[in-house]
């Protein structure tokens, strides 16, 4: 009997630290935030890659996350989505991308999607002098400002 009274504070002391130890496993859930180990720039590179293995939700994920600290990453968004053939989300994001960043690239492609959609070829014509006006040593908006002048000139002949 005398044995038998030594072990019970033993026992409820070990089933006292079991439950405390059960009690603080299963404490409330905590928000972990995890810190991306991608820059920017790495961010666009590893979309680019993407882009050029037809993998365009991977690209435009990866645009997406370079967009919040590098507003150029709305142009690339535009160049998926125009080849996607969804002009009406690739204008948004070229223009996104204009009023961010002002490159004379998004000004072209914008200009180019309304001469290949046939849309509003006088504003067409405005971005792409604008296009040629911020990199006037760029052959190819240069060539997108004459095809869009060309088209302008030949619906002006018609009329």
């Amino acid at each position: 009997m005398e044995k038998n009274r030594l072990l019970v504070p033993y026992c409820k002391t070990l089933a006292l630290v079991a439950f405390a130890v059960l009690l603080v496993s299963c404490s409330m859930p905590r928000i972990i935030v995890l810190h991306d180990p991608l820059t920017p720039e790495e961010h666009i590179n590893l979309g680019v890659s993407y882009e050029q293995n037809g993998e365009y939700d991977a690209a435009l994920k990866e645009y997406g996350a370079a967009s919040k600290r590098l507003p150029i990453a709305y142009l690339y968004m535009g160049n998926i989505y125009f080849l996607q053939g969804s002009t009406g989300k690739a204008e948004r994001f070229y223009r996104r991308a204009i009023q961010k960043t002002g490159d004379a690239k998004a000004y072209n492609n914008l200009a180019w999607l309304y001469y290949t959609t046939d849309k509003n070829l006088a504003k067409a014509e405005e971005l792409g002098r604008k296009a040629v006006e911020l990199a006037p040593d760029s052959s190819d908006f240069k060539d997108t400002l004459d095809k869009i002048l060309e088209k302008r000139g030949a619906e002006a002949s018609r009329e």
